[in-house]
This record gives structure tokens, C-alpha cells and sequence, in this order.
């Protein structure tokens, strides 16, 4: 007689200042930790690792997207001979979220396991076990701290024998990548992001040690890769469902040492098989070195990068280990992915030691008048559990905000050395305001029109970005279509409102946000019209986007107001000319 196992993975959101989960029509970013382990599960059901009378039947729930109905889900899984819920790539700030899922689940005795950056990275860099790991434990909840490659069939048989463990650590063994189980996500689960986007990696781990960041510590800093043949099936698979647009999950994909035989193969697929896809990438800033990378890319698809810019001070990226970083290439860099018609988004952290409000304007202008940014996101400089400053700071006994909900990077979590809370959280909100003026904006939609490249589009991010910050209050990476608000979805512990009062409020609180979407949008469509309406639009060129000769790369504001931090290097501006003092 046949039996069924029922696996259900689920990506949790998290809350937002109210303690609502964050929910949208259509969320933002496709989750890659969801494709890859759907994509290990299939594959185990396809080997019927079982056993020949066991199916392995899978649900997949991102909860950025879609309401966790866990009475509906629980009546679903208990039909089945045996299940187990995956709590799937849990950041530090999806933490409280996922913990009261699980515990929903595991009420009505249905096995729950969670892994994801969180739990990885504090086992990786805590001496011991953080208590809210130890208390999820526990709970019942068991833990899951690495990558499931080649381990996944030993998770489902100990859950198929109500045998889970309470930790599972591979953080010293990292799979390798050749070979791997190819992440995948069904069509209809992709179609409920906005754009219909999904996801995959062609490597994993950086070899960079940016005290900041946390994949070093959980992927590892020796890289892993995929081949060309890898991401060809990817891509066919999904083409197969008529998903064809791929964001590309490396964190550096130019240290990717297959990077070359992985665009050529795209390429190929594009202009020689007829395949039309589009792909958004992230990579250093020193990526535009490589010979043909940037050429490649936008010729394989690439409509949009994400560069790891962080911040235009050489002191600041010395102090978080960002070496890599030149800033006095920043401009060459940006102006090579804008001839190849890309859009440029930046990462950039406030709060670096010696940042003060006056430093921040400063440098903020200086971005605006000499490089070509497309797209800025501003980050509170966070103290994330898996990176070194959290280890750092945690050693020392330095205060950081106990709720790891507010770890999005778009709350403060510690204190300044030299700024207030008050003035901290200034900086930051002030810094979105700044760069997204009207007259910026057109600016760089006047920049992207000069090189023919995607001028619309650009100016609907910018718009959703400022948006996201002034009318949603999340940040733009996490700022889906059309927010869901559900009354019985509140953070475990927190009253839930009379409905008479919350479905009223809600309606009045989503027509204003409506209301207010509609006037950012039309209080910068004039800059839009009057770029499109220019018949000389091509012919426009400003400082930035004009070819520097050396002696005009000394006089950059970039150059002139951090020479005395620029370090004396291979290819530095001439350190013996005179510093001019910033005013």
C-alpha cells in the first residue's frame, strides 16, 4: 500500500512597526534559499528516497506574497502518513516571525525544522549557542545550520521516522557546487513575485572579508561554483515554464571563476537559440577591470547590477575590511555599465565610525555631481548576527537591540560613536530625501536617456524607492505591490484589534497610501516628460558622465576631499598634491 509524506516549505516574512507580517499582491526579491531547497526536495521525491512505496508530495509558501493559513495547512499535512515543515532561509530579522510560525505548528504536533542565515551565522561566529536558538530548541523546533546539498534525503528519512534531531551543523563541511541539485521554483510561485522574477546561484562564498557581512561566515570565503551546463538547464527549466527573467544570487558573481563560459553561454542561448531572458546580477566594483565582463553581461541579458559601492570615504571601507573598494575608479566603473545601457543600483552604509550629519550631506552631493548612479539604497550600518562586527560587539558586551526584527537595515540596532539615536535615524531618512530630489531625479533620468538605455523603468525604481521609504515605511528591497494587511496575522504576544475598529482603519490607511503613491508619481512625471520630449536627449552629457584625463581626476571633489585617506597604491590619485580641507 502507497504512502504519502507531505512537505510543506515556508519563507517566512517578518513584522513590521505595528507587528503585522509585511505582505504584498507581489513581493520584491525571489528567495534563492527557497528555490534550492524545493528543487533538493523534488529531487528527493523523484529518487523516492523513501523508500519505492513512499511519494514525497511538496507546498511551497513564500509568506511575503501569500497569507501562512496554518488551521487550512495543518488540516492539509495531517492527511498525510507522515510530514515535516521547513521554515526555509531565515534571516535575523524573519527570526520572531519564524519562531511563531513554528510554534503554531509544532501545537498541533507537526515537526517543524528552520534553518537560514541566522541560525548559521550566530553557530558560525558565537562561541555558544545564542539563547533565542537555544529557547526555539526548546520550543521542539529543530535547527538547521548550513547547506542541504547532498544532505537532504538523511533530513526527510529522520522526519519520516519522527526521529529529527534537535541541531543539524554542517557549518565546517560546505557542499560543492558541481554536480548540485538545481534550484527551481514552480511557475505559479514564481508568478506572485512582481515581475514574475525568480532566482538561482551560479556560486556561493566570497572571498572578500568585509567585517559587515555575513555570507562570508555562512557561505564560506572559498568560492563554489556552478558550470555553464548548470545554468543552461536552469535556465531551460524555467523557460520551460515560460519564467524568464533570473536574479542571480552570488554575491559577487565577477568572482565567479566560470563567469566568462557562463555569460558565453548565455549569450548563445540569447542570439543563437532564440532563448530571451533578462538577468540582474550583484559584483564588486572592480568587476569593470575584467576584460569583456561588463560587454558580456549586458549582452547575456543583464538589465540591472547591484554594485557593493558602501560608501565613497577610504576610511570607512578600511575600517569594515572593504579594501577591494577604489573609489577613485568609482566613476569609470559606473560609466562602463552605463554605456552598456545597465541600470546601476548602489548599496550604501550609514553610520560608519567618524560619519556625522554634516559628512554624510557632503558625500551624498559629491555622488549626486560626479557619478552616474542610477539607484541608491541607504543602510543603517547593522551589527548582523553571522557577520564580525556582531561578534565584535557582542565580545565586548556593547548594547544591541534584543529584537532581531528590527535587523532589516532599515532600523538602528546600536548606538553611534559620535551621533545620537535621534540624529542617526535623522541621517538616514534625510539621506533618501536628499538623493531622490525632483531635480536629481531628472538628472539621472537625462543621464540614462543619453546612453538610449531603459529610461521608464528607471524612473518607476527611483519612484517605488523613495516610496518605499515615505509612504510603506520598509525598505525598498523589501517593498512589494499592493500591501496585505491581515488582522489575525500579529506578532505573537500582541493584542489582536477588534475588527470594528482594525477593517475601518485598514481601509482608510490603504487609501491613503494609495493616494500617496499617486502623488510621488505625478510629482515626478514631469521630469520624466520633459527628458522624453527632448530631441537632443542623446546628445546630453554632465560631469559624470564625461571621460576624465588625470589632471581632471585630481580636481574631482571624490579625489580632492579624501586624498589624505586614499591609500597610497598601485594606481591611486598622485598623493602629493595638497588635500583641500572639505568645508
Amino acid at each position: 500500500m502507497s504512502k504519502r509524506f507531505s512537505v510543506l516549505l515556508i519563507k517566512p516574512s517578518h513584522y513590521d512597526d505595528d507587528g503585522y507580517v509585511i505582505q504584498w499582491l507581489r513581493a520584491p526579491i525571489p528567495s534563492n534559499s527557497l528555490a534550492s531547497v524545493f528543487g533538493l526536495v523534488k529531487d528527493c521525491a523523484e529518487r523516492k528516497v523513501l523508500g519505492e512505496d513512499v511519494s514525497i508530495e511538496t507546498q511551497v509558501v513564500d509568506e511575503t506574497n501569500t497569507k501562512v493559513e496554518i488551521g487550512k495547512l495543518v488540516r492539509s499535512l495531517k492527511q498525510a502518513d507522515g510530514c515535516l515543515v521547513g521554515l526555509v532561509g531565515v534571516q535575523s530579522n524573519q527570526f520572531p516571525r519564524a519562531i511563531d510560525i513554528a510554534r503554531q505548528f509544532i501545537a498541533t504536533g507537526i515537526p517543524v525544522v528552520a534553518g537560514g542565515f541566522h541560525a548559521a551565522g550566530s553557530i558560525a561566529m558565537l562561541p555558544e549557542i545564542p539563547p533565542e536558538i537555544v529557547a526555539a530548541q526548546e520550543l521542539g523546533l529543530s535547527i538547521y545550520a548550513g547547506e542541504a546539498e547532498g544532505r537532504m534525503q538523511d533530513l526527510l528519512k529522520d522526519a519520516w521516522a519522527g526521529e529529527l534531531k534537535p541541531i543539524y551543523n554542517f557549518m565546517k563541511d560546505l557542499p560543492g557546487l558541481e554536480d548540485a541539485v538545481h534550484p527551481i521554483l514552480p511557475a505559479d510561485a514564481v508568478r506572485k513575485m512582481a515581475g514574475a522574477y525568480t532566482s538561482f546561484d551560479a556560486g556561493r562564498g566570497c572571498p572578500f572579508q568585509c567585517s559587515f557581512c555575513t555570507i562570508i561566515n555562512v557561505q564560506g570565503r572559498k568560492s563554489r561554483f556552478r558550470t555553464a551546463d548548470d545554468i543552461e538547464a536552469i535556465i531551460r527549466a524555467n523557460a520551460a515554464q515560460n519564467i524568464r527573467r533570473f536574479f542571480i544570487t552570488d554575491d559577487d558573481f565577477a568572482r565567479n571563476r566560470n563567469w566568462e563560459a557562463i555569460l558565453d553561454r548565455l549569450i548563445w542561448l540569447r542570439e543563437d537559440e532564440g532563448l530571451k531572458f533578462k538577468l540582474t546580477l550583484q559584483v564588486d566594483t572592480l568587476c569593470y577591470r575584467l576584460p569583456g565582463f561588463i560587454e558580456k553581461a549586458a549582452r547575456a541579458g543583464c538589465a540591472r547590477v547591484f554594485i557593493g559601492l558602501e560608501n565613497i570615504d577610504p576610511d570607512a571601507l578600511a575600517g569594515a575590511k572593504k579594501r577591494q573598494n577604489k573609489i577613485w575608479e568609482y566613476r569609470k566603473m559606473l560609466q562602463a555599465w552605463k554605456d552598456a545601457g545597465v541600470i546601476t543600483y548602489a548599496g550604501y552604509i550609514l553610520g560608519f565610525p567618524g560619519d556625522t550629519p554634516e559628512k554624510v550631506w557632503r558625500n551624498i552631493e559629491i555622488i549626486k555631481k560626479e557619478l552616474p548612479l542610477d539607484l541608491i539604497e541607504f543602510f543603517f550600518l547593522t551589527p548582523l548576527p553571522g557577520s564580525e562586527d556582531h561578534k565584535v560587539l557582542a565580545s565586548r558586551g556593547i548594547w544591541m537591540d534584543p529584537d532581531f526584527n528590527k535587523y532589516d537595515l532599515n532600523h538602528r540596532v546600536t548606538h553611534h560613536p559620535d551621533m545620537t539615536d535621534a540624529e542617526w535615524e535623522k541621517v538616514y531618512l534625510d539621506s533618501w530625501k536628499q538623493f531622490y530630489t525632483p531635480e536629481h531625479v531628472e538628472t539621472v533620468l537625462r543621464r540614462d536617456a543619453a546612453r538610449g538605455a531603459r529610461t521608464k523603468a528607471l524612473y518607476s525604481s527611483m519612484v517605488h524607492f523613495l516610496g518605499a521609504i515615505l509612504i510603506e515605511k520598509v525598505h525598498p528591497l523589501e517593498c512589494g505591490i499592493v500591501r496585505r494587511k491581515h488582522r489575525d496575522q500579529r506578532r505573537y504576544g500582541m493584542k489582536l484589534e477588534n475588527p470594528l475598529l482594525f477593517y475601518p482603519k485598514r481601509a482608510v490607511e490603504a487609501l491613503g497610501a494609495g493616494l500617496a503613491w499617486a502623488r510621488l508619481f505625478l510629482k515626478f512625471r514631469p521630469a520624466l516628460k520633459r527628458v522624453l520630449a527632448d530631441e537632443n536627449r542623446r546628445s546630453y552629457t554632465d560631469l559624470a558622465l564625461s571621460p576624465m584625463s588625470a589632471m581632471e581626476e585630481q580636481e574631482m571633489d571624490l579625489i580632492q576631499v579624501f586624498r589624505d585617506a586614499i591609500p597610497k597604491t598601485h594606481g591611486a590619485p598622485d598623493a602629493g598634491r595638497k588635500a583641500v580641507v572639505a568645508k
